[in-house]
Parts: C-alpha cells; structure tokens; sequence
C-alpha cells in the first residue's frame, strides 16, 4: 500500500528520509508496471488462443545468426552482413521468374486408378453418308479422361455351403467356407472395415454412419456398431497389436506423448480424466515405422514404467516429469527432450506484444535463436546417423550451446512468471535432456512426430467427445494403432483392415503365431491393393 504525504508532512521530513521514501516508491511502481505487464500478457494471450491463429510459425527479415564475441553473444542479420560485404557491387534487378509447371503432374494423379474405357464411334453407314462409300478411314483415337466416382452400396452376401453325405456311411462334409467374423452376426470384415475406417481414420462418430448406412438401406444401430467393433479388436487386432509391441524393442530410439480423454464409465465421479498414450518410433527410420496408443486410466509414471519394461534406449519426450522418474529407476533408458516445447513459450510471448515490440524483445531473439538450431538441423536431413552426429557436433552444437549461455545471461533481466521467464527456466531444467540429440545421430531435435501421431486421435475426441466405457477406450487403442501403422508405412487403412480381419481369424488356434509376419504393414506379401498409389504416399 502506498502512503499519503501531504507537503506539510513533507516539508517535516529530512533529506535522508525522503530519499528512502522515493526510492521505496519507484521500487513499488517498478513492481506495479511489472505485474500490469503480465496481466496484459495474459490477456494477449487468452484473446489470442480464443481468436488468433494457432500457427507457431516464426519469420524474420533475413536470417538471423548470433555469434560469440569477447563473451557476449552478439545478433546479426545475414542479409545485412552479406549487404555491407558487397555494398561496391552494382544492382541489377533480376525479373521474377514464374515457377515451371511440373509435367506429368496429372499422369501420377491418374497412376494407380483403374480404368473404365468408354467406346465412342460412329456407324459406317453414318460414315459413307459423309465420306462415300470407302471413302473414310480411321485414325488414332482422341482421348480424354474424367473422373467418375461410384458412391457406396450394400449387398447381401449370401453363401450356400454345399453339403454331401455318404450313401453308404451316415458321414456328413461341408465344402470348405470362410467362418463367421462374429458368431451369430451379420458383420462381414468389409462392413467392419467400413465401420473401422469412418471412425477412427475420419473421425465419423457411429451415430453418423448409423444414419448413413440407413441412407443406402442397411439398418443397423450404433450399439451393433459400438459391440462389432471392441470384439473384433478384443479377439483379432490385438493379437497383431502385441506382436507390433515386442517388435517396437528393437528400435534404438521411441516417442512418446499422451492426451486426456473422458471416458463415460470407467467407475470414477463424472468428468474424472483418462489418458491415451502414444508410442512410436523413432521419426528418423525410414520404413517399418510402429505406432501404438495405450488407454489408461490416471497418467502416473507407472504405465510408462510398464510399456517400455523390454526397451533400452532412448526415448524423446516433451518433459514431463513421470518419464525423467523412469529414467533414474533405469540404467539402459535414457530421455531426450523437445525443442518444439522450449520454444513454444517465446512464440506465446511475441504474440502477446504489439507488433512495435515484438522484435525487440528477449523471447524474440530467443526464437530466432533456437530458429538458427532448426535451420542447421535441416541441413542434416537424409544423411546416416553417423554422419548426421559428426555434422551435429560440428555446426549444431556451438549454436546450441550459445542459446544456453545467453538465456542464463538474460534471466535475471527478465520478469518472473512471464512467458519469457517460463521459457528460460524450462530450456534451463531441461538443459541434459534438450542436449541428447547431439550425441545421436537417431535422436530428433523435437517430438512433434509423436504429437503428429496422436493427432487423429483429438480431431476424433472433438467429434465423439467422449468414449462410453473402459472396454471400449482399449479397443480405441488398439484401432488406432494399427490405423496410425498403416498410415506411417503408406497403406490404406480400409483395405488393411479388411485384410487383417479376413486373415486373422484363420490362425487364432494356431500355436505358431508366424503368421503374423506376413501381416505386417511392411510384409512383401501384403495384397497390392492395401498400398497406396505412389501418387497418395
């Protein structure tokens, strides 16, 4: 609170005094203008979240570098640099040249379509009318093409198993005949498929394709739908689910994310939160890469303890805290952090200013900065791991080690509790683990891979809001794992699904679970008609 003085009171006061008074006062305005900024800090940023863009694109005039000089890190524009280095060359304005159009373009949008061929002639007597009789011939045919699109239809598929029996014997046979996807049901694994495939590939909630297979005349509800769905994951996915599971220990480097989802029935009070867990692998492999989600109930460090018991290696997080637990139970597990994450708040901050001030402040040079990282990384894109650490260590690491240097420099200049700060003290607790990747050429700077990941999953949660019961959250799992699989590795989730759901159910009484091999999104052996078009991967 500050005190009233009147200038009789202050006329009473000696010198001393009344230099500790202004001294306390400027100290509390200081204060006072300190915490007005960070409300309007906020503001910004509420007001932004609500009706701004989500884009954490960052753009500078020019690229801008930094450098050490005499122990202070010192910012210059390359564009600037490079300018004062040719001041003496004459300018020559280059006209701006248009792009050239790619050619082939719509013969690989075609590649992979079939093809309808559609006859278009003329009768011969027609012809003789105009030419004369023999009066003509025929030349190559023009050729055009359209496309045509052939909406969903339902049939009944209806099989007659024929049946024999010997006249001598009372023995009875069957001709062979594919079994029942579900005892008693009508489903078929293409009408499952098409279940599959609508919800968790299109995020279409099944009250919606309730009312749209009722449009094409087939009648069933979501409670079909919704029941079709948890058995088949339940008795065939999650078989091919486990399998994918052991296969992910092989890799040197995982990811990992996870994001709340309420689930109706789970035996806590309404709107208590779950979570679904993403694992995957590393995002540099090429080929073979293994997607899985894991529903749970809390978000402890207990469930990934128990996920990556069979790996050694390292795992990329954003930083939360339950996987740096894990790591110190472990000796052959180790954590890498995300730079997506560290600079996240610096964008919330720049955003929070007006433009006047934007790139004049401390987040924004922070952001150029950790641009500066990026921008060398991108340099490194398709090289062998080996190399690609030699290269990091080489151009990466000093940039790296200079943004560290600086923001310890700046945090004392900076407010506490705002974006800012928060931005320094995260890079600065996550200083061992935002550091990983220079010293493994497998290990990527961010984790934004496995946010990609888990994406399909929260476009999902907007439109079904909520998942019904705890059976059917582990079914989600694994529907999205093997969705997610078969997207990373360029399949069709439709065509993948009806293979697996066709083919699985073959081989559950078998001891040998080999078959799977043949069943992995990778396998040689998979139908051609599951992959993608070269034009769609």
């Amino acid at each position: 609170m500050v005190m009233g003085y009147t200038e009789e009171k202050l006329n009473s006061l000696d010198k001393e005094t009344i230099i500790q008074l202004f001294l306390a006062q400027q100290e509390q305005l200081r204060q006072i203008d300190q915490n007005l900024q960070l409300v309007l800090e906020q503001l910004a940023d509420q007001k932004r979240r609500r009706f701004g863009r989500s884009s954490e694109k960052h753009e500078t005039e020019g690229q801008i570098a930094f450098m050490e000089v005499d122990g202070t890190i010192v910012f210059f524009n390359e564009a600037e640099a490079v300018a004062a280095e040719s001041a003496d060359d004459s300018l020559e304005e280059v006209p701006r040249q248009r792009p050239k159009k790619k050619r082939g373009k719509r013969e690989e949008d075609l590649k992979g379509l079939p093809v309808i061929v559609v006859e278009h002639s003329m009768e011969e007597k027609e012809l003789e009318q105009r030419f004369g009789q023999g009066g003509w011939k025929q030349l190559p045919d023009e050729i055009y093409r359209r496309y045509r699109f052939t909406p969903a239809k339902v049939e009944v598929e209806e099989h007659h198993v024929k049946v024999y029996a010997g006249k001598k014997t009372e023995e009875v046979v069957k001709a062979p005949h594919p079994g029942c996807l579900l005892k008693g049901s009508l489903v078929s694994p293409s009408l499952e498929a098409a279940v599959m495939n609508a919800k968790y590939v299109n995020a279409v909630p099944l009250y919606r394709q309730e009312q749209e297979f009722a449009r094409y005349g087939l009648h069933i509800s979501r409670q079909n739908m919704a029941n079709w769905t948890i058995q088949c994951a339940e008795r065939y996915l999650a078989v091919l689910y486990d399998h994918l599971h052991e296969a992910m220990y092989h890799y040197h480097v995982l990811q990992a994310d996870e994001t709340p989802v309420l689930v109706n029935k789970d035996g806590r009070p309404a709107g208590a939160k779950s979570y679904m867990w993403v694992y995957r692998t590393g995002q540099m492999y090429e080929g073979r890469q293994i997607i899985l989600y894991e529903y749970q109930k809390t978000r402890n460090a207990s469930h990934p303890r128990e996920f990556l018991r069979g790996f050694s290696g390292i795992c990329v997080t954003d930083g939360y805290q339950v996987y740096h637990t894990v790591e110190k139970e472990r000796e052959d597990l180790k954590i890498a952090g995300c730079w997506s994450h560290a600079r996240r708040r610096y964008d919330e901050a720049v955003k929070a200013l007006p433009k006047a001030k934007q790139k004049d402040s401390r987040a924004y040079l922070a952001l150029t900065m950790i641009q500066a990282i990026y921008r060398e990384e991108k340099q490194l894109k398709g090289l062998p791991a080996e190399e690609r650490r030699d290269r990091r260590q080489r151009s990466v690491r000093p940039l790296v080690e200079a943004y560290f240097a600086w923001i310890k420099e700046n945090l004392p200049k900076v407010p506490q509790k705002s974006k800012t700060w928060e931005g320094f003290q995260y890079s600065i607790h996550q200083e061992r683990y935002l550091k990983v990747f220079l010293d493994d050429g497998e290990v990527p700077m961010d984790n934004n891979a496995a946010e990609q990941s888990i994406r399909g999953f929260c476009i999902g949660k907007k439109n079904w809001v909520m998942i019904d019961t705890v059976a059917g959250a582990k079914a989600s799992a694994i529907i999205y794992s093997i969705a997610e699989t078969a997207k990373a590795n360029g399949l069709k989730p439709y065509d993948y699904f009806e293979h697996l759901l066709t083919e699985i159910p073959k081989h559950l009484d078998d001891t040998d679970r080999g078959f799977l091999e043949d069943l992995l999104p990778w396998s040689p052996n998979l139908p051609a008609n599951c992959r993608k078009s070269g034009k769609e991967k």
